[in-house]
């Protein structure tokens, strides 16, 4: 396969036109957060949620949908039959939105029995519904249910972002090798790896309602 462009992912030459956004933030959930698990993400986390806030408001502000997409499993799941052990349990406070991130009334809170946003959710008619074209896709773990997250939006036919600076993983290095592997990438401009403030000059600002 030939690439025909393979340019970078920063590039601020290319902005969004006519672009509706959508802000998808993931597994944000309490679980993830509890100083007893002594999880290496917690502490990464938790540097996120202020950009993550600021970023949401912006999307308010420009009547812009905010999507919390968070794990929703069930205790017998498959995905626990090997390493992973259970966690952010469907109907449990370990589940819940942290409470240090900012919502209103007008945003959904979306669970999701695996790791993407759209699997078994109804968030893709939610988002054509509303006339949605792009996901930028916050939230944790970089490597994981964000990347999924980010190419499903793909699959479902919406350009996608992942905010490098409202992400991250279980280290620093790994969340830093993911961006890395997909700042370039054939799928450009359709798929791009961008801070907040940079995905935010590209686009242009709605229309007032």
């Amino acid at each position: 396969m030939v690439y025909r462009h393979m340019a970078t992912s920063d590039a601020k030459t290319d902005p969004f036109t006519a672009e509706r956004p959508a802000l998808l933030i993931i597994d944000m959930v309490k679980d993830n957060f509890v100083p007893e698990r002594r999880l290496p993400i917690t502490p990464l986390a938790r540097e996120i949620v202020a950009p993550i806030n600021r970023l949401s408001g912006e999307f308010r502000r420009q009547n812009w949908p905010v999507v919390f997409s968070t794990d929703a499993f069930q205790e017998g799941d498959f995905i626990f039959t090997g390493r992973m052990s259970p966690h952010s349990l469907k109907g449990t406070k370990g589940a819940e939105i942290i409470d240090e991130l900012d919502r209103t009334a007008e945003d959904l809170w979306l669970p999701k029995p695996r790791f993407s946003a759209f699997f078994d959710t109804g968030l893709e008619n939610w988002l054509r519904q509303r006339s949605i074209t792009l996901c930028a896709v916050a939230g944790i773990a970089t490597n994981f249910c964000v990347l999924t997250s980010a190419m499903d939006a793909l699959c479902h036919d919406f350009k996608a972002v992942i905010l490098s600076d409202c992400t991250t993983a279980f280290t620093e290095e790994l969340h830093q090798q993911t961006i890395a592997l997909y700042r370039k990438n054939p799928l450009y401009p359709l798929f791009r790896i961008l801070t907040a403030g940079a995905f935010l000059e590209l686009l242009p600002e709605s229309e007032p309602s």
